[in-house]
C-alpha cells in the first residue's frame, strides 16, 4: 500500500481532487473533516479554550475558534498540540483499515506545518495562484479580503511546499484540466 499526502492551501482545490479520487474508488480520508470531528467531540480543546469568546450557544464555534487561532499564533500552536495526536491516531487506523488497497490518499492542508510527512510514502501538492485562491475563499467562504490574506498567510507558502512534495497537480484552469492533471500524477505514482 501507498500512502499519499494531497496537500494544499486554502481554497487549492483539495476537496476537487478529493472528490474525483473518491469517484475513482480510491480510499480518501479528508482531515479537514476529521479535524471538525474531533473539535466538536473534544472536551479538552473545549476545556481549554474555555475562557474565549468561541462559543455559541454552549457549543464550540469552528468559525470563532478559526478567528481566534488564525490571529494569535500561539493559541493556534496551543490548539495543534491538542488536535494533532488524535489526528495522527486517526490517519493511522485510516491506514489499518485500506492496508489491502494498493493507493491510499489523505487530504492534510497542514502537512508539512504539522511535521506529518513522514507518515506518507509520496506527497501531492495542489497548487492554485494566489489570486484565484483570493478570489475563491472571497466568494466561496464570504470573507472579506482582509480576512481571506490572513489565513492565506497562516500556511507555509506554496512555493515552499513545491520544492518539498513528488508531485504537483496544477488548479488554475477548467475542471476538466484539473481532472486531466490528476490522471497525469496517478499514472507517474503507478
Amino acid at each position: 500500500m501507498l500512502k499519499i499526502a494531497l496537500t494544499g492551501n486554502i481554497a487549492s482545490g483539495k476537496s476537487s481532487v478529493q472528490l474525483f479520487l473518491e469517484e475513482k474508488s480510491y480510499p480518501v480520508l479528508d482531515t479537514d473533516i476529521v479535524c471538525h470531528e474531533l473539535l466538536e467531540n473534544s472536551v479538552e480543546i473545549a476545556e481549554a479554550f474555555s475562557e474565549y469568546d468561541v462559543f455559541h450557544d454552549g457549543i464550540l464555534s469552528r468559525e470563532k475558534l478559526g478567528q481566534l487561532v488564525f490571529s494569535d499564533p500561539k493559541l493556534k500552536k496551543m490548539l495543534e498540540n491538542l488536535l494533532y495526536p488524535d489526528l495522527i491516531a486517526e490517519i493511522q487506523a485510516f491506514f489499518a483499515v485500506n492496508s489491502d488497497s494498493k493507493l491510499v490518499f489523505v487530504g492534510i492542508p497542514q502537512l508539512f506545518e504539522a511535521g506529518m510527512e513522514n507518515l506518507f510514502d509520496r506527497t501531492i501538492l495542489v497548487y492554485c495562484d494566489d489570486k484565484i485562491r483570493e478570489q475563491r475563499l472571497i466568494a466561496r467562504n464570504k470573507y472579506t479580503k482582509e480576512y481571506a490574506q490572513i489565513r492565506m498567510k497562516s500556511q507555509l507558502s506554496q512555493d515552499i511546499k513545491a520544492k518539498k512534495v513528488d508531485y504537483i497537480i496544477y488548479n488554475n484552469s477548467t475542471m476538466d484540466d484539473l481532472h486531466s492533471n490528476i490522471i497525469k500524477v496517478i499514472e507517474q505514482i503507478r
